[in-house]
């Protein structure tokens, strides 16, 4: 486990919020291979099962039998993340960001520079104010003197974009659809990192989707920093309270392992 994955398990996050410092709990996929498998960077993480077939591989999958510890770590205060009924969807998380509060957000396991995968998931979001919230980071470590976020997904109550962060922090707005809350929406990408030539590809709602540049495969800054997570939740201190509802975040090698559980 690198220096970089302790620093941000340990922090505590939100006012009067107590910090989870959480290490990653159980893994569970069909037909699981091992009861010690690794994470996306191919390091040993505990209580972790991979999926390995002709199809293609799961590698990370948090699951709501186990609840928060699923999740490398937890950013938010105590007891406001948390696994909910979400109808057709079964059990899913839901991060509450208090008014007032930085953030709600779980974080995946450490990536690697070079590395390509899929992620899928399905969220709806309830936003009481105009403001925007990250509901989607893939997060540098350290985040200052970095792209700090060089890709995120954020929401307003009207409004969903995905946007790509370039080496000097500054943020190039690739593609924006409408939404409300309350409103169930699926997401994929297809992400390989790298620093200047990382590339993305994007679902929504099942459906591939074509960035501002007329392109379906947007080509830029993916990785930064000396190591790189995934985060879902929450984020942006603001007025009002939100929530973010999402099903369990899948990471593969395919498309449709990514998002078979979305």
């Amino acid at each position: 486990m690198t220096t970089a994955f302790h620093r941000r398990r340990l922090t505590v996050w939100g006012a009067g919020a107590a910090a989870l410092a959480l290490t990653g709990g159980a893994i569970v996929v069909a037909e699981a291979a091992s009861a010690t498998g690794t994470s996306s960077a191919g390091t040993p993480v505990t209580g972790t099962s991979v999926t390995s077939t002709s199809a293609g591989k799961v590698l990370w999958k948090p699951d709501t039998a186990v609840g928060p510890s699923s999740f490398a770590s937890v950013q938010c205060a105590t007891g406001n993340f948390k696994v909910v009924s979400g109808g057709v969807k079964g059990k899913v998380w839901q991060a509450y960001q208090a008014a007032g509060q930085e953030r709600c957000e779980a974080l995946g396991p450490t990536l690697t520079e070079g590395q390509t995968f899929y992620v899928g998931w399905s969220s709806k979001v309830a936003i009481a104010d105009n403001d925007d919230r990250y509901v989607f980071q893939l997060k540098c470590d350290p985040s200052t003197g970095t792209a700090n976020h060089p890709i995120e997904i954020d929401a307003t109550n009207g409004r969903v974009r995905l946007q790509e962060w370039d080496l000097n922090h500054v943020a190039h707005p690739i593609w924006t659809a409408p939404i409300a809350n309350n409103q169930w929406h699926s997401y994929a990408l297809k992400i390989h990192l790298a620093r200047s030539g990382g590339t993305i590809d994007f679902w929504y709602d099942g459906a591939k989707q074509t960035f501002t540049t007329g392109s379906g495969t947007f080509t830029g800054t993916t990785y930064d920093g000396t190591s790189d997570y995934l985060k879902w939740g929450s984020y942006h201190p603001s007025p009002g309270a939100a929530s973010d509802t999402f099903t369990s975040p899948t990471m593969a090698t395919t498309l449709p392992l990514a998002t078979a559980g979305s």
